[in-house]
C-alpha cells in the first residue's frame, strides 16, 4: 500500500520501475540512472531484457484491473521505451530521461486512486483479459522485433 493515496500498486512494480530508472543518482545531479540504461547498451537483446522486465509492471496492472485505456497508455510508454534504444548510445541516453517505468507506475496509481476504498477489483471480462494480453505483449513483440533488428544491423556493419 502506499501511505499516501492508499492504492494497492504492487511493491513489485514499484521496486522493479526503481531499480530499472533510477537505481543510481549520478553524483551532483537529481539525474538517476537504472539498470535500464544499463543492460540497454548491449545492442538488441539489452532493449528486449529490459522491455520484457518493464513488461512486469504492465503484468502488475493488469492484475490490479486497470482500465485498458490506461493500460494502452502504459504499453505506449514502453514501445516509446523500445524505439529509443534502437539507436546506439543517443537512444540510451534518452531512454534515461523517459523512464517508462516510473511514467508506468504514476500511471497505475492515478488509476487506482480513482478506484473507492475497500472496493474489490473487479471480476475480468474476457474483453478485458483479451486487450490486457494484448497491450502486453505487443510491447514486448516490437522490442524482440527491434532487438533482431539491431543485431542484424549491427552484424552487417562489422562484417
Amino acid at each position: 500500500m502506499d501511505d499516501q493515496t492508499g492504492t494497492p500498486v504492487p511493491r513489485r512494480s514499484r521496486a522493479l520501475a526503481r531499480v530499472m530508472d533510477d537505481a543510481v543518482r549520478v553524483p551532483g545531479t537529481q539525474v538517476g540512472i537504472g539498470l535500464d540504461a544499463v543492460i540497454g547498451l548491449v545492442p538488441g537483446v539489452g532493449d528486449l531484457a529490459g522491455s520484457a522486465i518493464s513488461g512486469v509492471v504492465l503484468y502488475d496492472a493488469v492484475r490490479c484491473h486497470v482500465p485498458v485505456p490506461v493500460l494502452a497508455r502504459m504499453g505506449g510508454n514502453l514501445v516509446v521505451d523500445a524505439l529509443l534504444g534502437v539507436v546506439p548510445l543517443v537512444g540510451d541516453a534518452a531512454d534515461v530521461a523517459h523512464r517508462a517505468n516510473r511514467k508506468n507506475i504514476r500511471l497505475m496509481e492515478k488509476a487506482l486512486a480513482k478506484r473507492p476504498a475497500g472496493t474489490p477489483v473487479p471480476a475480468p471480462t474476457v474483453g478485458y483479459v483479451a486487450s490486457a494480453l494484448l497491450l502486453v505483449a505487443v510491447p514486448v513483440l516490437l522490442a524482440l522485433v527491434l532487438g533482431v533488428v539491431a543485431l542484424v544491423l549491427l552484424v552487417g556493419i562489422i562484417v
